[in-house]
């Protein structure tokens, strides 16, 4: 008999934090969604030795150990990696990989999932819950940041994507967003967050991006995510470089909204960064307008997601003669 695991697991989109913690006391917070076709997928199965052929060898290869040795795992694996997010591009890379190896991991083995206690174990979703939230599940998800005792953010709203409505992501491949030490080192200097601009973004959160999403009015919808990239973009602009990090992609943006995208702005440290349109045509037109992309970047039309990670468990049996 033979057993293989398949998991496949979406990027996400972070729209931007709703807090940002002033003291040990306070929350972070977020709004963010997956997309589809941008996803980490890899395949797992019991093996002599660990091998794992593909992107991210080690950084697997140290999630699988840290794993099995908190499960008590004795058994070695072969993982392939069919393909991967990005790494530090800002579609949360980090999380949905880590997540995928412990949930290929768990089904293999016959253990129940725990992707809140996984991420925490394997070093995931200090500040946002979206990459968590979107593993389990899809659509718009809002969390309120991690309370006292509190393994991880907690998930306070989750609404269905609009299916008809499109995501233009654009891309620049020359530059990374700022990840490790220097994103510590940023929210170590940066200004305290003003607590007025909290209340700003959770205004735009409860009164713009959530009604919108249920009356599907993408106008609404797109104002409020520009209103909050807007302040968003603005407090990170020291550490960043500018409202986006990468000029490539900022100009491509604004093209976009130009030609009639709107909602737009750059997902988590960047460089990616992100328009809405309201149905695939609509999509294809606007970037078709400006020529189908822009110096120095790619653009992707993409559809939301609302599911979680694709889970597939394979047995073979061989027959004897």
């Amino acid at each position: 008999m033979s057993e293989s695991v398949t998991i496949k697991v979406p990027a996400r989109l972070h729209l931007g934090f709703l807090d940002i913690p002033r003291s040990g006391s306070d929350r972070f917070g977020s709004v963010g969604l997956p997309v589809q076709d941008i996803a980490t997928v890899l395949t797992i199965s019991r093996s002599a030795e660990t091998q794992v052929q593909g992107d991210e060898q080690a950084r697997i290869e140290q999630h699988a150990l840290t794993l099995c040795n908190h499960l008590g795992i004795k058994a070695q694996h072969r993982i392939n990696v069919q393909r991967a997010i990005p790494r530090h591009i800002g579609l949360g890379s980090g999380t949905q990989i880590a997540l995928a190896v412990a949930a290929a991991i768990r089904t293999l083995h016959g253990l129940p999932l725990d992707a809140v206690n996984d991420a925490v174990l394997l070093g995931r979703g200090s500040r946002s819950g979206i990459g968590i939230a979107a593993f389990e599940e899809g659509g718009v998800i809002v969390d309120a940041g991690k309370g006292a005792g509190s393994a991880a953010p907690t998930v306070i709203s989750r609404i269905p994507f609009p299916e008809a409505w499109r995501i233009i992501l654009v891309f620049d491949a020359s530059t990374q967003g700022i990840h490790g030490e220097a994103e510590i080192e940023a929210f170590r200097t940066l200004p305290p967050f003003p607590v007025e601009t909290s209340a700003a973004i959770c205004r735009h959160v409860l009164m713009g991006i959530m009604p919108a999403l249920f009356e599907q009015d993408l106008s609404s919808f797109g104002r409020a995510v520009e209103a909050i990239q807007a302040e968003i973009g603005n407090y990170f602009a020291p550490a960043q470089g500018g409202v986006f990090t990468s000029k490539h992609v900022e100009a491509a943006i604004r093209q976009l909204a130009q030609a009639g995208a709107v909602g737009i702005g750059q997902s988590s440290w960047g460089p990616t960064g992100f328009a809405f349109a309201a149905s695939q045509t609509e999509a294809t037109r606007i970037v078709d307008a400006i020529g189908g992309r822009s110096p120095g970047t790619t653009i992707q039309i993409v559809a939301g997601r609302n599911a979680g990670a694709d889970i597939t468990h394979t047995t073979l049996n061989f027959a004897t003669a």
